[in-house]
């Protein structure tokens, strides 16, 4: 009974150690690696979480960010088209739902680029790493290896960041249209103001259709890249 208890016991104890060290990870990412980028690696490296799972981490965070900016933009059309085709009742409260979907597609584009850019920055140091680590090998046959998976990996990680900034690049012009509309109707809010914009919801469901299909052709790519570096 005693040995069962230690065994729990010391269960236990790798358990709540297993979470304080996720803790820690999850509040150095929180923080975004402020001040000496090379201290934090290593505060993080010494507790067995290196830039791979780093990378990882950060790419999980940008496919999430590109799915919550996919669906705020899908958002904010929805309520320009049911806007648009609103027909009696307060167009003030509609004018307000459009404002706010707008916003909160704004805030989504903006957390979708600070996820990109922290992609970038942390995919370069663990590839620089990783390219001045194949100069320690004594083997010929294991520095070949890692030579093999470093470029399998660089090439893997061009594609997926040429699937996201395609994806991207779809952003601004939905945006455009969106705060256009929105200045727009803020002085003109009323029934020949919104028959003005029926030609452009036409062209913004064009755009949207294809912001949708690119932005989920990057989170699928983001996926194999999570699952192939995971896989080693």
């Amino acid at each position: 009974m005693h040995k069962m208890t230690q065994a729990s016991a010391i269960f236990q104890g790798r358990h709540n150690f297993s979470g304080l060290l996720r803790t820690l990870f999850v509040l150095m990412l929180a923080l975004g690696f402020s001040g000496c980028t090379t201290v934090k690696y290593s505060a993080l490296e010494k507790v067995g979480i290196h830039k791979r799972d780093i990378l990882v981490d950060r790419v999980e965070d940008a496919r999430d960010a590109q799915q919550e900016t996919r669906n705020t933009l899908v958002s904010a059309y929805s309520e320009l088209s049911s806007l648009i085709g609103y027909d009696g009742g307060d167009l003030e409260d509609k004018y307000q739902e459009l404002s706010r979907a707008v916003s909160r597609s704004e805030e989504a584009t903006e957390e979708l680029d600070e996820r990109l850019e922290s992609i970038d920055r942390v995919s370069a140091d663990l590839f620089d790493e990783w390219q001045a680590e194949l100069a320690q090998y004594n083997s010929a046959k294991l520095r070949a290896d890692q030579t093999t998976k470093l470029e399998l990996a660089r090439r893997r990680y061009a594609d997926l960041r040429n699937r996201m900034r395609t994806a991207r690049e779809r952003v601004d012009p939905v945006m455009l249209v969106l705060r256009d509309n929105v200045l727009f109707l803020k002085h003109s809010l009323n029934a020949r103001a919104l028959a003005a914009l029926r030609d452009q919801e036409s062209v913004l469901q064009t755009q949207v259709d294809t912001l949708i299909r690119d932005m989920q052709r990057a989170i699928d790519e983001a996926n194999a890249f999570i699952a192939n570096m995971q896989a080693g």
